[in-house]
């Protein structure tokens, strides 16, 4: 045995701190570990989440732990790119590593290499290959993962060719004298390399007005939405392909709140609303996924004139308790955004849509002058949601709304008879108690005016509503 593998404890003992170090590599993180040494051998924290999270290692949540043997010096392993992150350290021995970025973008193709030993790690992100030369006999390689593998993973594999000339990595033991599999010596060069994509962002319910809003933003993004795709079948969610996801923006739901009272509706609203939300909670938690969720207004029973984020929930109806109960699951999860919103207006049937058809026909209407909030077009609503992702704002829950004056249904109305050329006084008002007499129908908040003072701290000012609503029927 070659006696360098059995390094002195003392020449091992790290006296510093423990420290994350970026590299030139984006999301490419050197981990300086604190190893205590003496003469029984030595010991060393080689993963402990709250302490490296704190110092700027994510939170990657890993779910296999793998070690490589290598018995003799001149052990070489190529640049494989795999689907998940990783935490790469030694745990015996002294390897030279080498990295290479093969995610699209300005630093793909970028190489960082340095000898490591017990006293160092590297978090290595999804997308960036991986390969590492051992420098003496009888190392052992750890690499902690956050993803399984299985034979299909290999499939999303990239790799990199060792020898290849640009990247030209110098090597401590030449190639020509190393230890390579077969099928690292056949992996293509950087040129041919197939570069690995981001992962996706999934909009659940694309097909309605908040969906199309987010897919004029989001170009990239997965579509997904009845009938071929059902969030509260279980099976048809687990058979997704989330392995290659990032973020979900949940913009299904079901919102025929007057129908949610009877019978059926109210076990169609329970279904879609809850079960549905339940499935994407759970394989969000398992494959550590961002959800976005999209509550109401109706979690209210209105009585605050300006809904806060942290009002305890009193639902009135059937969809509000729906959707309270939807805002509990998903309030379980670490990474969410759960995004409050109310009096929602976009492409497609709407208030203001049906208000416009009443002018053009000539149509004098009776309005609910006794229900107040502002309007929110799904251009605000989206473009919140976008800004919340990109920004890095912190998680949680975010009333989101268009900004400007509050409301009543009949002055809402009134606007849209005006911007279309109609005289507003042919709006007439009328009470909740008078609309709802002689149907069945949802009891709605009295107030539905949401408090954006946290949104706006995280630099995204929404337009006024009656900016937005001139555009809309411009």
């Amino acid at each position: 045995m070659n006696p360098s593998a059995r390094p002195d404890p003392a020449a091992l003992q790290h006296s510093g701190e423990l420290a994350v170090r970026s590299t030139e590599i984006p999301g490419l993180l050197v981990v300086d570990l604190v190893v205590h040494g003496d003469d029984r051998g030595w010991f060393k924290e080689n993963w402990q989440r709250a302490k490296l999270t704190s110092l700027g290692l994510p939170d990657f949540g890993p779910v296999q732990h793998s070690v490589a043997y290598n018995g003799a010096a001149g052990v070489t392993r190529g640049f494989h790119a795999e689907p998940w992150d990783k935490l790469v350290s030694v745990a015996n021995g002294r390897i030279f590593g080498a990295w290479v970025d093969l995610r699209p973008g300005a630093t793909f193709g970028h190489l960082v290499s340095l000898e490591l030993g017990p006293d160092q790690a590297v978090f290595v992100p999804r997308g960036v290959a991986n390969s590492y030369q051992t420098l003496v006999d009888e190392t052992v390689y750890s690499y902690l993962v956050n993803d399984h593998w299985s034979p299909a993973a290999t499939a999303s594999y990239s790799y990199v060719n060792l020898a290849d000339e640009t990247l030209n990595v110098a090597w401590p033991i030449p190639l020509e004298q190393a230890t390579i599999s077969a099928a690292d010596l056949a992996h293509p060069r950087l040129a041919q390399a197939r570069p690995v994509p981001p992962k996706q962002t999934v909009i659940v319910g694309a097909g309605g007005q908040l969906g199309r809003a987010l897919q004029a933003l989001l170009p990239d993004a997965v579509c997904l939405d009845l009938p071929d795709f059902d969030v509260s079948d279980t099976a048809q969610v687990d058979g997704f392909a989330w392995r290659d996801v990032d973020t979900i923006i949940n913009a299904s739901a079901y919102t025929a709140v007057d129908a949610a009272e009877t019978e059926q509706g109210r076990r169609d609203c329970w279904r879609a609303n809850v079960t549905g939300v339940a499935n994407l909670c759970r394989v969000a938690r398992e494959h550590r996924l961002t959800l976005v969720h999209i509550s109401s207004d109706y979690v209210f029973d209105g009585t605050a004139e300006l809904h806060t984020e942290d009002e305890p929930f009193s639902p009135l109806g059937v969809y509000g308790q729906t959707k309270a109960a939807a805002d509990a699951l998903v309030g379980q999860l670490g990474a969410h955004y759960l995004i409050r919103t109310s009096w929602v207006i976009g492409q497609g049937r709407n208030f203001v849509a049906t208000m416009a058809d009443l002018a053009a026909k000539g149509i004098s209407p009776s309005v609910v002058d006794d229900q107040f909030g502002r309007l929110t077009f799904t251009a605000d609503l989206a473009a919140g949601i976008v800004h919340l992702l990109h920004s890095g704002a912190d998680y949680g829950t975010y009333n989101l709304s268009s900004d400007g004056p509050v409301a009543s249904w009949r002055e809402v109305a009134a606007a849209v008879f005006e911007l279309c050329g109609r005289n507003p006084g042919d709006v007439a008002g009328q009470s909740t108690a008078d609309y709802a007499a002689g149907k069945l129908t949802s009891p709605r908040p009295r107030h539905s005016s949401l408090d954006l003072t946290k949104l706006k701290a995280t630099g995204f000012a929404p337009a006024p509503w009656p900016q937005r609503l001139a555009e809309y029927l411009s």
